[in-house]
């Protein structure tokens, strides 16, 4: 379900390695700490920023994304895979 009261924002990210987290893969997307979003919090997200081949770990991005969630899920931050983001680092 939407959380149809929650501004979309532009937030850093950055790439890390999570083995057996059950998720697609072991590269994953988080928000950088001290920002509006804890690190802990999911992020859905263009699955070309997870390419270690063509951006190493640690590699930060600047995404547009909601708070949301999903029934059973939790709250994740979404931000579409068609929506351009910015390299960082």
């Amino acid at each position: 379900m939407a959380k149809r009261n929650e501004p979309y924002r532009f937030i850093e990210v950055e790439s890390y390695r999570e083995r057996g987290s059950g998720l697609h893969g072991d590269v994953h997307i988080r928000p950088v700490a001290g920002g509006h979003y804890p690190t802990s919090i999911r992020v859905e997200c263009p699955r070309e920023m997870r390419d270690t081949g063509r951006f190493p770990l640690g590699t930060r991005f600047r995404i547009k994304v909601k708070l949301t969630d999903r029934a059973g899920s939790g709250d994740f931050l979404y931000s579409h895979h068609s929506w351009a983001y910015t390299v960082l680092s």
